[in-house]
């Protein structure tokens, strides 16, 4: 594996699954040492705000997402990352850009709209994704 890893974390609107992944993975990465790593995140369509629902179950978890501002994902950003990770959406139905990396789609339920405990759940469940993803990217940094 390269010097460094770069992880893009996409979505349609960046607002929610993206978003917990993104916040998740940065405190994997500090947990873990991984200076190597570098996260990205965004949305094909953003929203205006992080939803609701997200902020509060990360709030839980002592992560603050209220003055995170969704951001549309571009070209540039994607160019070179190892790793596109979706969240439930095809990368070609919702990236018009291309990449060299790997796509791996995590086919995750949207929070939007959804009852807290639905979308503790999906938070859980990027948790340990997150976790197994950083801990295979650093078995393979330090093969």
């Amino acid at each position: 594996m390269s010097e460094g890893t770069r992880v893009a974390f996409v979505c349609v609107q960046n607002a929610g699954r993206s978003q917990m992944a993104t916040a998740l993975a940065e405190r994997e990465a500090r947990q873990r040492g991984l200076e190597w790593l570098e996260i990205t995140t965004g949305g094909t369509d953003p929203a205006d705000h992080v939803h609701d629902e997200v902020v509060e179950v990360m709030a839980e978890r002592d992560f603050d997402l209220a003055d995170r501002t969704p951001r549309e994902v571009t070209h540039e950003d994607l160019q070179n990352c190892d790793y596109v990770i979706t969240m439930g959406c095809s990368a070609k139905d919702v990236c018009p850009a291309t990449w060299s990396g790997e796509n791996r789609d995590w086919g995750l339920d949207d929070p939007d709209g959804q009852g807290l405990d639905a979308v503790r759940e999906i938070r859980d469940e990027i948790e340990e994704r997150v976790a197994d993803l950083f801990a295979e990217l650093q078995r393979d940094h330090e093969n």
